[in-house]
């Protein structure tokens, strides 16, 4: 219990951060547009960079840690994606409520937690997690909204909006120039990789505080309630469940890397979603509510689960 208080209760004070600032007024309705597009623009990015800069190919040698982790994600995604559409939301709303579904707060509260948990030895793990969720599920879900958005073109004007978005989106260039520097053994100057640290640590205090901005301007409405509700227990308990089976049960996994899937998959759900559903307009209410409604769950849940896997 302690390991998980540590890890979430600076989470929750920066969300209450934002609403007292968002309810004294300190900031303006706008306040939460511009710190949203911070993070998208130059913290996100930054923080990316350096994770996947870090990348060795031992660790990208880890088939069955990676396919049990994204066997967990992809099955939460479908489920979520699957009832939004259900829901009647279009393509681009649905992804984002998978988002939800499958996106862990690995960075900000996983490698923490893991620390705490399983020590140094599990660091390698963490950072391939970090790969999946921050990569290739965010890219995954920019790619599936912007086909959504970019509809009315034809499929050559449709292909062409949706690649010269996406050469454009710094959370696609970002962790691709990273993996190449990981990949080929590539050093990154010392003051780069001081500038990407410091840049890239300000992307999930900076999140949060905008989703406690968000939450202070806007207001829940009761029919959000069941939707939020949903994707919390997808995210934190389909996932893990789905997780455990992979690496217990179908892939040869090192017991250590099988224990940190399975917690890693079980976490709350980050603060990603938030960012993407802001800049694109998309399921924002939902998508805070169920961030924080997860990591009050989350408190009961993943202590749970640490006292099992520990």
């Amino acid at each position: 219990m302690q390991a998980v208080l540590n890890a979430a209760l600076p989470i929750f004070a920066l969300i209450l951060a934002g609403f007292l600032a968002g309810r004294t007024a300190l900031f303006g309705p706008a306040a939460a547009d511009s710190l949203n597009r911070f993070a998208i623009y130059l913290a996100l990015p930054a923080l990316m960079f350096g994770a996947m800069a870090k990348i060795t190919p031992d660790q990208v040698a880890q088939v069955g840690f990676a396919a049990g982790f994204a066997g967990g994600i992809a099955a939460a995604f479908a489920v979520a994606f699957v009832l939004g559409l259900g829901r009647g939301l279009r393509s681009a709303q649905a992804c984002i409520e998978g988002l939800d579904a499958g996106y862990s707060n690995v960075g900000f509260m996983g490698i923490p937690l893991c620390l705490l948990v399983f020590g140094p030895a599990s660091l390698p793990a963490a950072v391939i997690t970090t790969l999946f969720t921050a990569c290739v599920l965010f890219l995954s879900a920019i790619v599936v909204i912007e086909l959504d958005l970019q509809k009315g073109a034809g499929r050559a004007g449709t292909a062409r909006k949706v690649v010269l978005a996406l050469v454009r989106n710094p959370l696609l260039i970002a962790p691709l120039a990273g993996l190449s520097v990981g990949l080929t053994g590539l050093s990154v100057p010392g003051p780069i990789e001081r500038f990407a640290a410091l840049l890239g640590g300000a992307a999930s205090p900076c999140a949060l505080v905008c989703i406690g901005l968000f939450l202070a301007q806007e207001r829940v409405v009761l029919s959000d309630i069941r939707p939020m509700a949903v994707l919390v227990v997808l995210k934190l308990v389909l996932q893990p469940a789905v997780t455990a089976f992979l690496v217990y049960e179908v892939f040869a996994v090192p017991d250590l890397w099988a224990r940190t899937a399975v917690l890693l998959s079980a976490l709350p759900i980050g603060s990603g979603p938030f960012t993407l559903a802001k800049l694109y307009g998309l399921e924002a209410g939902v998508t805070s509510g169920a961030i924080l409604l997860s990591h009050l769950a989350s408190v009961v849940t993943v202590s749970l689960l640490v006292a099992w896997l520990a």
